[in-house]
C-alpha cells in the first residue's frame, strides 16, 4: 500500500535529497522539534532516477538562496518546489555555489575565525569539498553542518 502525504497549501517541498540526507537538510533548515509549522520528511522514498531518495515539505517557509546554497552542499540534485495555493508555482535545481561567505564556522579549532571576528569563507572545490580562506584546511560538508 503506498504511503500518503498530505499536500501543503503554501511553502516549499524539497524533493530529489540523497536517501538519508534529510536529517542533515533539516538541521540546516534549523528545524527541530519546536518548529510550530506542518513538517513532512519522507525517508528512502522509492524513486527511478535515484534508487531512493528523501522529501521535505514545510508548510508556511520559503527557502531562500543562501538556505538553497547550503543545501546544494549536501544534495546536489535537489530540487525546491515553491508551493501557493496547494500548486506549484516554482521549481528550482539547486545550484553548488563557488564560494560560501559567512554561513558555516570552521571546524579547525586553531583557525583564525573562531578566535577573533572574522567572517568565515570557503572556496568550493571539485570534490565538493570545502577549503577554509583563513586556515586553508579542507573539510567535506557534513563537518560543516554538524
Amino acid at each position: 500500500m503506498p504511503l500518503t502525504v498530505q499536500k501543503i497549501s503554501n511553502g516549499t517541498v524539497i524533493d530529489h535529497i540523497s536517501a538519508g540526507r534529510g536529517f542533515l537538510v533539516m538541521r540546516i533548515l534549523g528545524i527541530a522539534e519546536s518548529y510550530s509549522d506542518r513538517v513532512a520528511l519522507l525517508t528512502n522514498v522509492p524513486s527511478k532516477a535515484m534508487g531512493k531518495k528523501d522529501i521535505i515539505k514545510i508548510e508556511g517557509r520559503l527557502i531562500d538562496k543562501k538556505t538553497a546554497d547550503r543545501i546544494a552542499l549536501l544534495a546536489p540534485q535537489a530540487t525546491i518546489n515553491h508551493i501557493s495555493n496547494a500548486n506549484i508555482v516554482s521549481k528550482k535545481l539547486v545550484e553548488i555555489p563557488s564560494q560560501i561567505d559567512g554561513i558555516f564556522k570552521c571546524p579547525n579549532p586553531k583557525c583564525i575565525t573562531n578566535a577573533e571576528r572574522v567572517t568565515t569563507n570557503f572556496a568550493v572545490e571539485k570534490n565538493q569539498k570545502l577549503r577554509c580562506h583563513h586556515c586553508e584546511r579542507l573539510f567535506a560538508a557534513e563537518e560543516l553542518v554538524a
